[in-house]
């Protein structure tokens, strides 16, 4: 088990690809809320179960009787998805997985954890936000590489204004780019292999679709 690597369970969408099982292989375990239902599929226990427990059915807590809860009132000052990791940070967090953070009914939710994962790496964490289909990845100042499949789609929305942006081994290179913020230049580019991408300043994230391979 990696003792740094926490996978945190949300209530969002979550599909078990070779991909999910891969990055969350060895890492520990906390649920928030209605992200226990996850569990079962991916065989786990969690070591915590924290929320307020209003999107939790009873058949989903008689699952999961051993688990220990951490309970909190519903009029709080933070979702259950960070307060989750923020438990997961005091146990010793490095790298977080936001399962379940992509897609599902609330916009909202899906919203503030993309924005939470982008506070995240900036506070030095690496972080992945996924629901299986979909991957999330935060793009700041400096350089990273995807391992995404040929001809499979990704975006890179921007947070703010995005100077010096490099993409590399993409459809649609991109060199020394200035992306004024609210733009959609960056959206629906198609991967060439693993692609590589660079930034000077901004914030951005990087949403891939490893198994969408309709740019092939």
């Amino acid at each position: 088990m990696n003792q740094s690597t926490f996978t945190i369970l949300l209530g969002g969408e979550l599909h078990l690809t070779e991909r999910l099982k891969a990055s969350v292989k060895d890492s520990r375990f906390i649920a928030a809320d209605g992200g226990m239902r996850h569990a079962a599929a991916l065989g786990i226990i969690p070591e915590l179960w924290v929320g307020d427990f209003d999107s939790t059915p009873p058949d989903l807590r008689d699952a999961f009787p051993d688990v220990p809860k951490q309970p909190y009132p519903a009029a709080k000052a933070a979702t259950d998805g960070e307060i989750a990791v923020l438990e997961a940070i005091r146990r010793g967090a490095k790298r977080l997985i936001l399962a379940g953070a992509l897609g599902g009914e609330r916009s909202d939710h899906a919203l503030a954890l993309l924005l939470y994962g982008v506070s995240l790496a900036e506070q030095g964490f690496d972080v992945l936000l996924t629901s299986g289909y979909e991957e999330g990845v935060p793009l700041l100042p400096g350089a990273i590489e995807l391992d995404l499949p040929k001809g499979s789609l990704f975006s890179v929305p921007g947070f703010s204004e995005l100077k010096g942006l490099f993409i590399h081994d993409a459809r649609y290179p991109l060199a020394d780019f200035h992306l004024p913020f609210g733009s959609s230049r960056t959206i629906s580019n198609v991967a060439e292999g693993p692609v590589r991408f660079s930034l000077a300043s901004g914030r951005a994230i990087i949403l891939a679709r490893p198994y969408d391979l309709s740019g092939v």
